[in-house]
């Protein structure tokens, strides 16, 4: 497998972001917008590297202001390759302002992030971007891991809220655990959290996910969901077009039947894993720390 590190800045002007949008590569880039950035040269710093790459494509001169994020996924296009992505976000400096694209781009945007449509962005811009959107109020540990949410998050009673969720298995059955991501209908982090389960399986996980989404969802006193889930099984069998023959998931799905009757209206709906990265986030972050916890007793 081969591994590629890039960069890709976020770079702002007053409360707007560039996105820049492809001419040329691959067939699921063209016509769609993306953070500028490339890979890092041998001999250079990634923030070097930052500040070149958007004088390159678009001569601007920046200020890169700080490390946003550092994200790793194997690219959609070529599964055989492993890409890391170190985020910088950057504003223009008090240079020269005129955009003078690069051949691979048609075309410049200043988009406010709620403005930015999924649709219209490559995958990995949008990961990054709704991971940029967070402004999360608190951060607590549980278990020792971090746990972000939105302390006026409950006070505002929003009428609805989209829930990603998602459950792992080392083993199958195994040690495993489930997450959850709460954002509010403007894409902003409410709540995310999760628990260790014991020994499960990963059917058993995903179920719990959407148990503990929908528990807290209820708790920050939510009318609606939207629940996003990467396993096309979970989604069809609790939108009851797939028979529930694992006897296990029985417990779990009449809980989270009855949990649907307390929301004005719940909704299950497929996602790419891609998409799905802060609540698999949530599911790994909980399983390390049980393992390292462990280990510690050995």
């Amino acid at each position: 497998m081969n591994q590629r590190i890039e960069v890709r800045s976020i770079v702002r002007k007053d409360d707007k972001i560039l996105l820049l949008k492809r001419a040329s590569g691959r067939e699921d880039l063209l016509g769609r917008f993306e953070l500028p950035g490339g890979r890092i040269n041998t001999d250079e710093q990634p923030e070097e590297a930052a500040t070149r790459l958007i004088k390159e494509l678009v001569g601007l001169d920046v200020n890169v202001l700080y490390l946003s994020d550092v994200f790793t996924y194997f690219d959609q296009g070529k599964r055989s390759i492993q890409r890391t992505v170190i985020v910088y976000v950057a504003s223009v400096s008090g240079g020269r302002k005129d955009i003078e694209l690069a051949p691979k781009y048609t075309k410049y945007v200043w988009k406010g992030l709620s403005d930015v449509k999924q649709d219209d962005v490559t995958d990995v811009s949008h990961v990054l971007l709704s991971a940029h959107k967070e402004k999360p109020g608190v951060t607590t540990a549980v278990d020792g891991v971090k746990i972000r949410s939105d302390v006026s998050y409950s006070a505002k009673k929003q009428a609805g809220a989209v829930l990603y969720s998602d459950g792992g298995s080392r083993g199958n059955p195994g040690p495993s655990a489930a997450g959850y991501v709460i954002k509010d209908s403007n894409d902003r982090l409410a709540y995310e959290g999760g628990a260790y389960l014991g020994i499960t399986t990963n059917n058993q996980a995903e179920y719990h996910g959407v148990r503990l989404g929908l528990e807290k969802a209820r708790e920050l006193g939510v009318k609606s969901v939207e629940c996003y889930i990467d396993s096309m099984l979970v989604v069809n069998q609790l939108n009851g077009q797939y028979v529930i023959r694992n006897r296990e998931l029985w417990p779990i799905h009449e809980r989270i039947k009855e949990l649907i009757g307390q929301f004005d209206k719940v909704t299950f709906r497929h996602v790419k894993r891609e998409f799905n990265q802060q609540a698999d986030g949530m599911v790994n972050k909980i399983l390390d720390a049980r393992a390292k916890k462990e280990a510690s007793k050995v």
